[in-house]
């Protein structure tokens, strides 16, 4: 969990109303008598009138009372939904199909709308889209292992062969033999360079750049490549392809100039979904991770939302280096904290 250091962060956290602060801290207002979440609803107070307290008992030790709208000093309601969502994720990845909608809400004490309402406000998901990621993973880790494909698919809880190859391309990325077999007989082209930011691959399948990647080693880029894909058929550029590499390289420098390349995205809808929000901050500024989950739809999904950003193989193409903190300070990132404060230092001064 994120940790807020000091009164500064916490008030920014207030301002924000961020869910992700809950449970760091609560803060009190004099003119009021009344201590709240930092996700409080309420109007917000004059910051010369609010304190900060580490907890529920210390806020009331000081003289103030619960704020009856927020009930800082009862269980989150959020945590008890967190509870269930959690009991259904396991639900869904024990059993051998795919549970309907009615059982998980019967199961979680719930009508089917409020436990559908819930799930997807708490994971980005619906249940059944949850349901196909867990299986889909599955099928992918059975695959690699060597295991056959019919048998991987019964195994993983899809209940027919059409059903599961509706979905394999996106799932996998190609048809699944290809993907048993290490990426055998795919083509995927590829080159190294450097930038400013040290060095850069670039790969493409035929339909679009699929991995852009920096780092410190060329070595290492081309090694990650190859694992991902062992009996691919990794090939170098050829002149378009350098100066598809050359454009990559040139809109790093210059980000403001934009990148107009095709870009072969896989990723689970949810995934598709944040990074498509992240192309929409404009180069030059930055957002948090839990305005990227109001944006799409899913405001209590922060970490979710954190989990797709994470995914992204596409460095700069797709912006997630402009994503930071509620605080305003940088989180992880793919390809080292350095570059993405680089990046977002280079993009402000093109502005």
């Amino acid at each position: 969990m994120r940790q807020l250091e000091n009164d500064a962060a916490k008030w920014r956290a207030v301002q924000a109303r961020d869910r992700t602060a809950d449970g760091q801290f609560v803060y009190s207002v004099k003119t009021t008598g009344v201590y709240c979440r930092p996700s409080c609803g309420a109007r917000l107070a004059n910051r010369a009138n609010v304190r900060f307290y580490a907890t529920p008992r210390d806020a009331e030790r000081a003289g103030f009372r619960a704020c009856k709208r927020c009930r800082p000093n009862a269980e989150s309601i959020g945590h008890e939904q967190a509870a269930v969502v959690a009991t259904a994720c396991r639900l869904i990845e024990r059993s051998p199909s795919a549970p309907g909608l009615e059982a998980l809400a019967k199961s979680a004490g719930k009508s089917a709308s409020q436990f559908h309402r819930v799930f997807k406000a708490l994971t980005g998901v619906t249940p059944k889209d949850y349901a196909l990621a867990h299986r889909s993973r599955q099928v992918q880790h059975k695959l690699a292992e060597g295991s056959t494909v019919t048998k991987t698919i019964y195994q993983a809880g899809f209940q027919s062969n059409a059903r599961f190859y509706s979905t394999a391309d996106k799932v996998l990325g190609m048809k699944p033999k290809k993907f048993r077999g290490g990426g055998a007989g795919v083509v995927i082209r590829f080159a190294v360079g450097q930038c400013s930011l040290g060095a850069i691959l670039v790969a493409a399948t035929p339909i679009g750049i699929c991995a852009i990647a920096l780092g410190d080693d060329p070595e290492a880029l081309i090694k990650q490549l190859e694992d991902q894909f062992p009996r691919a058929k990794l090939v170098g550029g050829d002149a378009k392809f350098e100066n598809w590499v050359a454009k990559v390289v040139g809109f790093i420098e210059r980000p403001s100039a934009g990148l107009n390349l095709p870009l072969d995205i896989q990723g689970t809808a949810f995934q598709q979904r944040v990074w498509k929000m992240l192309c929409k901050v404009p180069c030059g500024k930055t957002t948090t991770y839990v305005q990227i989950a109001q944006r799409v739809g899913a405001p209590t999904a922060v970490r979710a939302v954190a989990g797709a950003i994470a995914a992204n193989k596409i460095a700069v193409a797709i912006p997630c280096h402009r994503v930071v903190r509620t605080d305003g300070s940088l989180s992880g990132y793919r390809w080292g904290v350095a570059r993405k404060k680089a990046l977002i230092e280079r993009e402000r001064s093109q502005r």
